[in-house]
């Protein structure tokens, strides 16, 4: 089994705000997650997808003032957008009478409205907190697990299920799910075929740079549109945009971001890779080992580093940049394997443009080793480590 280790930023969060919003993909383990510290807390939990759950909501002021010595759950909060609104009175008034803390968390599958609704209702009220599938540090501390994490991704149905073909199975219909329920709920009218198309087009191009204009020519359809599908299956924590580092150092850098389908197991599924055999001898594997290490690093970054890649037209580059608040930089470069000729000219006039505290990379191994000064290889769940060694 796996213990998700967000759960004491979750409580943590609790203890200094009146209303917690706790947002991830579907079936990230939110709802797991949520129960245990609503247990925990002796809390009550209201599944607002359920229609007896809703209806006890009819005069949520009057429920709620039941509850106001206990923690209230609310799991998909879309169903009842305009609870924002009647959740700032009630934190409001528990705030004078005391009882400002620990009210609300409120789950959502979705950044697109949710956040705009909150921040609107509930500023000043509310942290937010980002939960993704299960990472690195979640799992048995074991190559074969490592490797199974890296092939079906992080869900945990699809981590843990049976075989590699059931986990496969659970992606697929994961993915029809998606496309045929959760898009029509929270985005605009968007023909899930097209939406499928582009999805696994990205997945093709794991890792590259936006180009609109591309995806549009072969899709037929507008650069704007493009954007727009992009830009939803971001807000469904579906595909990562990793922003471009443009600190002030004279260069011409590329300045779009590069896309990232966020799980491996999903990025697998679009392409159809059901086994280990099938990742290895397939030409993604190289970014895919890239997505899913960046995908780890990210969801572990510590409060005090932001993260982004580097490329400039001349042709440096790193895969990752660290910027932690004190500022000092780290660079990172994603390797499968390392060898003495693996590492090229733009990543050493990277770190030369740069001027990194520190230099890694990171590869499909264990062992931590000097390259050159000031560069170490290093594996994944080490690196992880050191970075959130660093103090802010």
């Amino acid at each position: 089994m796996y213990t998700r280790k967000i759960e004491s930023e979750i409580l943590e969060a609790l203890d200094r705000q009146a209303a917690v919003i706790l947002l991830g993909p579907r079936q990230c383990g939110k709802t797991t997650m949520a129960l245990d510290i609503a247990n925990k807390k002796k809390g009550i939990y209201l599944d607002l997808e359920a229609e007896s759950d809703r209806a006890k909501l009819q005069s949520p002021e009057l429920y709620f003032e039941q509850y106001e010595d206990q923690l209230v759950v609310l799991d998909e909060i879309h169903k009842m957008p305009g609870l924002f609104e009647v959740l700032r009175g009630i934190i409001d008034k528990g705030r004078r009478n005391n009882k400002g803390k620990s009210r609300f968390l409120i789950l959502g599958s979705a950044s697109i409205d949710l956040l705009k609704q909150s921040g609107e209702s509930l500023a000043g009220r509310v942290a937010y907190i980002d939960m993704g599938p299960l990472h690195v540090l979640e799992i048995e501390n074991n190559r074969s697990a490592l490797e199974r994490l890296w092939l079906r991704g992080g869900f945990p149905d699809s981590y843990l299920a049976s075989s590699d073909h059931e986990s496969f199975m659970i992606r697929k219909d994961f993915v029809r799910s998606y496309l045929e329920r959760d898009v029509p709920i929270f985005g605009p009218r968007v023909p899930s075929t097209s939406l499928e198309r582009l999805w696994t087009m990205l997945a093709h191009k794991q890792g590259s740079i936006l180009n609109a204009s591309d995806y549009a020519r072969m899709m037929e359809m507008s650069a704007q549109t493009i954007n727009r599908y992009i830009d939803l299956l971001a807000d469904l924590f579906l595909v990562r945009k990793l922003p471009s580092y443009t600190g002030n150092l004279g260069k011409r850098l590329v300045k779009s971001p590069k896309l990232y389908i966020r799980d491996s197991g999903l990025l697998h599924r679009l392409l159809n890779i059901a086994s280990m055999d099938q990742l290895i001898s397939n030409p993604i594997v190289g970014l895919s080992w890239e997505g899913f290490a960046i995908e780890n690093i990210t969801s572990n970054l510590p409060w005090h580093a932001e993260i982004f890649f580097y490329r400039t037209t001349n042709g440096a580059e790193q895969d990752i940049v660290l910027k932690f608040n004190d500022g000092k930089v780290w660079t990172v470069e994603v390797k499968l394997s390392l060898n003495t000729n693996s590492l090229s000219k733009g990543f050493y006039q990277s770190i030369e443009d740069l001027k990194p505290e520190k230099s890694f990379v990171v590869y499909h191994g264990d062992e931590r080793y000097p390259i050159a000064e000031n560069i170490e290889a290093i594996g994944l769940v080490g690196f992880i480590e050191e970075m959130k060694g660093k103090k802010g």
